[in-house]
């Protein structure tokens, strides 16, 4: 099984950067158990002042459908609700995405 890595960056609104990490240190343990469900592990998010930085490694067979799961999800769906009106998306962010995903150009296992 091949592991997918994907980067992605989007905005964070400096006056909602306190609470945007307060609730980062204890995400909802049913969106953690949906990321599991969709194939998704080693799950990072990082911040540069009003930049936010995601890395994970995905290690299904249907990346598109398991992410149509997880925005499915009724719970992921209520914790999206709290978490993006504290973001903006980048200015090179495709229609239809919220976060830019970030092509890889180097990798070292």
């Amino acid at each position: 099984m091949a592991v997918k890595r994907i980067a992605q960056v989007v905005g964070v609104k400096p006056k909602d950067i306190v609470e945007y990490e307060l609730i980062h240190e204890k995400v909802w343990p049913s969106v953690l158990e949906m990321l599991k469900k969709a194939n998704v592990q080693n799950f990072s998010i990082y911040r540069y002042e009003h930049l936010l930085f995601s890395y994970m490694e995905y290690t299904g067979d249907d990346y598109e459908a398991d992410m149509a799961k997880i925005a499915a999800d009724p719970e992921t769906q209520r914790w999206w609700e709290i978490t993006g009106p504290m973001q903006n998306p980048v200015a090179e962010v495709k229609d239809g995405q919220w976060w830019h995903t970030i092509p890889e150009k180097f990798h070292l296992d």
